[in-house]
């Protein structure tokens, strides 16, 4: 994916510099999602995804704070308490994580939203809503990479490298949902001003 890197450079730079800025909790959980890179809270999801044993897709606040220190997250207690509040609105005790996770998710406009969307179409050949390595094989071309070159992997290992790219870090199972598309790239939005730059970015980068 041309340029993600980069981008995944700059924001975790920025991300680490807006920290010692802000005093809001549920922004500094946030920044400290992206000071990992595009995939933080999609890693922070797989986290959580882990813990809810009865998947009922809620944590409750002993949950909810072993996730953040199974993540390594720098987050006190009090602030713990209080970003769980604001996830709690209806004061039951328990949060819905696929909600936490899309409020966490750097906001990004319709255009950006959308534009991903074709990119997800164009990517996902059987319109299942799910990225695998054979929706891959008519629109990803692997013989440009290095690895492929000489001879080091083989087709399949250059696309499932690809997908892992947007597969979340700690459970990598080779298929890519519309969220973890989104989450991904909500990373990479948010190191990039402007909805132009980040359309053409998009456009030149899937040929759309």
């Amino acid at each position: 994916m041309p340029g993600t890197a980069r981008h995944d450079r700059e924001m975790a730079i920025q991300a680490k510099k807006n920290l010692s800025k802000t005093t809001d909790p549920v922004e500094r959980l946030r920044l400290q999602c992206l000071a990992r890179g595009s995939a933080g809270i999609k890693g922070l999801g797989r986290v959580f995804r882990i813990m809810d044993d009865d998947n009922s897709r809620t944590l409750d606040f002993k949950e909810f704070v072993k996730g953040l220190n199974d993540y390594a997250m720098m987050i006190d207690k009090e602030e713990a308490q209080e970003i769980f509040r604001i996830f709690d609105k209806d004061g039951s005790g328990t949060i819905d994580f696929d909600e936490f996770l899309v409020t966490l998710r750097p906001p990004m406009s319709k255009a950006r939203k959308e534009i991903i969307m074709q990119a997800f179409r164009k990517l996902d050949k059987t319109g299942d809503g799910v990225i695998t390595i054979e929706d891959l094989r008519g629109v990803y071309n692997a013989k440009h990479h290095p690895k492929y070159q000489n001879g080091d992997w083989t087709e399949d290992q250059v696309f499932r490298a690809f997908l892992d790219n947007f597969d979340s870090p700690y459970d990598k199972d080779g298929k890519v949902t519309t969220e973890e598309f989104m989450n991904y790239y909500a990373g990479v939005s948010a190191s990039i001003d402007t909805d132009v730059y980040f359309i053409i970015m998009m456009k030149n980068a899937w040929k759309l």
